[in-house]
């Protein structure tokens, strides 16, 4: 049984669709960031970044990880699914997750916080992050023009970058004219793991999600 750590973000995404696409029994933890709960003392020593998505891995001796990419790497080596065992395949899996974690979150990641929540419109630091985000778009809309998935076969490199992609208007960037990444958002959006991955947690009203965005400003 695993144990989610979680919030209604695109990283919080990630984890929970892995867990719907791998099948394994878990049970869900939702924090409030309006309460500041990913700074408490106990979930600190879960995760002492403070930060979600986390996982506790009770079948393991409550084995604790923290950081999505890590999360979805552990439980990708765990099952023997969604990453290849080959050190090739591997590899390429491996190198479009870390494009997700060093590139698209991050800027993607900037461009909503400008973009949507900060006191200021500075508009340099704005045009800064969506032209790097939609860049970084062009970039995967070119590698599905000749593959169907990121590392070919669908694998935890496609669902750790789509819970952000999907989210592409809220950070003010277009996907117009990227129609290989349009495709592949639709495969995405079509499969019923994504869908019910999507869904956890549950959503609460609009005004306390407000209130959660903006306190992963100070997180």
């Amino acid at each position: 049984m695993i144990d989610l750590y979680t919030a209604a973000t695109p990283n919080g995404h990630k984890v929970s669709i892995v867990l719907e696409e791998l099948g394994l029994p878990y049970t869900v933890h939702t924090l409030s960031f309006d309460k500041k709960e990913q700074k408490s003392e106990d979930f600190l020593k879960i995760n002492p970044n403070g930060r979600i998505p986390a996982i506790v891995d009770r079948a393991n001796g409550d084995f604790a990880v923290f950081e999505s990419g890590a999360i979805l790497i552990y439980l990708a080596e765990m099952t023997g699914k969604l990453m290849p065992l080959d050190p090739k395949g591997r590899s390429m899996v491996l190198q479009w997750l870390m494009f997700q974690m060093g590139g698209i979150g991050p800027m993607q990641g900037q461009a909503n916080v400008f973009f949507r929540y900060f006191p200021e419109k500075l508009q340099g630091a704005i045009d800064r992050y969506q032209h790097e985000t939609r860049r970084l778009y062009e970039v995967l809309d070119t590698r599905l023009q000749t593959e169907e998935f990121l590392a070919s076969e669908y694998s935890i490199a496609d669902i750790a970058t789509y819970p952000w992609v999907r989210g592409h208007e809220w950070s003010g960037v277009e996907v117009d004219g990227l129609t290989a990444l349009q495709r592949w958002m639709a495969t995405m959006a079509a499969r019923s793991a994504v869908q019910r991955g999507l869904l956890v947690p549950e959503r609460i009203d609009d005004a306390s999600v407000v209130k959660g965005a903006q306190a992963m400003l100070i997180r």
